[in-house]
């Protein structure tokens, strides 16, 4: 009898994981890649994208990775979209792992604390602040922002647990 719970158990998560595959155009979603010089989101499959959104980055992002909390920087390495949130003010949020074990291990070794909480969201978009204003410019606290209709299909599209590259 336990032996065929188990086999329920593993078959229920097979399929649980066999859906959690995020595709686009028939293609799996290997990875997420952030090209920040270029201000590119791409959904990548056998390393070739296979859409690409424009991207606005951290106030800091010409000045390379994060290095300490509150620089305004967007990190740069391997990192998995490990949860998600619907967000009051920037629409739905998608988080990153940051900080690997690299980064915690520098961190530590300087004496200073990393920073944490680095998303994919969307934009805020009221009245006095339209989305437009925000879709150019460099404007976050380290995070990856995005139009709110491109954030929407991102968010259908990349699972938790996809591979994030934040490259410079």
């Amino acid at each position: 009898m336990r032996w065929l719970l188990v086999l329920f158990c593993l078959s229920f998560t097979a399929v649980s994981q066999a859906s959690a595959v995020g595709t686009y155009d028939g293609k799996v979603i290997e990875k997420v890649l952030v090209l920040k010089s270029a201000h590119q989101l791409q959904l990548i499959n056998d390393g070739k994208p296979l859409k690409t959104y424009r991207i606005s980055l951290g106030k800091g992002a010409k000045k390379g990775p994060k290095l300490i909390e509150g620089d305004k920087r967007t990190p740069e390495g391997f990192y998995w979209i490990d949860w998600r949130k619907t967000s009051q003010n920037y629409y739905l949020s998608m988080h990153i792992s940051y900080p690997n074990i690299s980064d915690a291990a520098r961190a530590r070794r300087e004496g200073v604390e990393p920073g944490g909480m680095i998303m994919i969201h969307g934009t805020p978009d009221t009245e006095e602040n339209p989305e437009q204003l925000f879709h150019t410019l460099d404007w976050t606290d380290g995070c990856i922002a995005m139009r709110n209709v491109d954030m929407r299909e991102v968010w259908n599209l990349v699972p938790d647990g996809t591979m994030i590259e934040i490259r410079p």
